[in-house]
């Protein structure tokens, strides 16, 4: 007997319904917390599978269910909102929406990275941010300079040792000077 469980994952909780030989069961709510969600896997079946949709927390959910079942697949949540339109939504109607499409063969599924592959995207993910954060600072300070009628710093960066001791040196007001400085200053 095939069994699938849909779970509708939100922040702090998931609505859970089992689908069984196509009749769909109400199975409670689960606390989206690794505690809780290894307490559902311990009850279900190795030949069990489960289907969420992509949410943010999505592959620490299926990291933890997928030692306890067959396969955990998660969803595309765009097009599964294209193909089942309901006009009424609950965490129920979307865990057995999810069960029966999937069921029927028609879940739309997205590529589940192995575990070095999401290492590097969440490294990559952090690099970015840490680069768009210091170009932000770079600009703020650029326009701080601007915005008093500073001239371009004559040495080839504004953000090295010549270039910063130049800025330090520049006519500009202490709260404006504070900004400036201090977001130019190396890490140590």
């Amino acid at each position: 007997m095939r069994r699938i469980i849909g779970i509708d994952i939100h922040r702090t909780f998931g609505g859970v319904v089992f689908w069984e030989d196509g009749r769909l069961r109400h199975g409670g709510r689960v606390d989206m917390t690794r505690t809780a969600l290894e307490g559902l896997g311990k009850t279900l079946s190795a030949t069990d599978e489960v289907v969420i949709e992509a949410t943010g927390n999505c592959m620490a959910v299926s990291r933890v269910l997928s030692q306890f079942v067959r396969r955990v697949v998660i969803a595309n949540p765009l097009q599964v909102k294209a193909i089942a339109q309901a006009h009424a939504k609950t965490d129920n109607i979307d865990a057995g929406t999810l069960a029966n499409l999937y069921a029927a063969g028609y879940l739309p599924e997205i590529w589940t990275p192995d575990a070095a592959t999401e290492r590097m995207r969440r490294l990559m993910a952090r690099r970015y941010q840490v680069v768009r954060h210091r170009t932000r600072i770079k600009n703020e300070v650029h326009s701080i300079l601007h915005a008093h009628l500073i001239p371009k710093c004559p040495h080839a960066d504004l953000f090295n040792g010549r270039g910063r001791d130049w800025l330090k040196r520049q006519p500009v007001p202490n709260d404006e000077h504070r900004a400036a400085c201090t977001r130019t200053r190396p890490a140590r």
